[in-house]
């Protein structure tokens, strides 16, 4: 059996969990998150927590177990506490700034690059550590809009500009070896 999926998820007050087959609604004070299931897993509410089961040790069913767990588990921290990503701006005259509720990107190109966040997700920038901050609730979107944000000018791996992760190890390449003399 899942060694992630026999655990159960605690659920931490002011969370309210709507469960009607395999449909799950969790609300919580940062937003409602709703998603359906797999039927081949059963999710049952038992003494506040909730519990996964499956009905068989079939291969499908297996890799459903521990995965629905961790979405639900997710779907609860999220709407409880949030999600955040970090990015780092590496190179000379890179920035970012903050136009309102926008991100404003002034990455090398001839034009900044203004990024709107969608519902749910909010941006914050630090400037003088170069830091870029993704929040949310939705760990799914919070991690596509970083992503969308790192693709803006990812790392390039001779000198490390661009943007990356914090912490994120850069692959770093060696230059052009000088020409050898006769």
């Amino acid at each position: 059996m899942s060694r992630v999926g026999r655990m159960p998820v605690e659920i931490p007050a002011g969370v309210q969990i709507d469960l009607k087959g395999s449909h799950v609604s969790v609300k919580g004070p940062k937003g409602e998150l709703n998603r359906t299931f797999s039927p081949l897993v059963g999710i049952a509410m038992e003494n506040g927590q909730i519990v996964i089961t499956r009905n068989s040790d079939l291969p499908a069913e297996r890799a459903l177990h521990g995965t629905t767990r961790a979405v639900i588990a997710n779907m609860i921290h999220g709407v409880s506490a949030g999600f955040e990503r970090v990015l780092e701006i590496e190179g000379v005259g890179y920035r970012a700034e903050m136009n309102g509720k926008n991100l404003v990107l002034n990455m090398g190109y001839s034009h900044p690059v203004e990024m709107v966040p969608p519902a749910g997700i909010t941006f914050d920038v630090e400037t003088k550590a170069r830091l870029v901050f993704v929040r949310g609730f939705d760990k799914e979107m919070v991690g596509q809009v970083a992503a969308n944000v790192r693709n803006v000018r990812p790392p390039e791996p001779f000198h490390g500009k661009g943007l990356h992760y914090q912490g994120e190890k850069i692959r770093r390449k060696a230059g052009k070896a000088g020409k050898a003399a006769k």
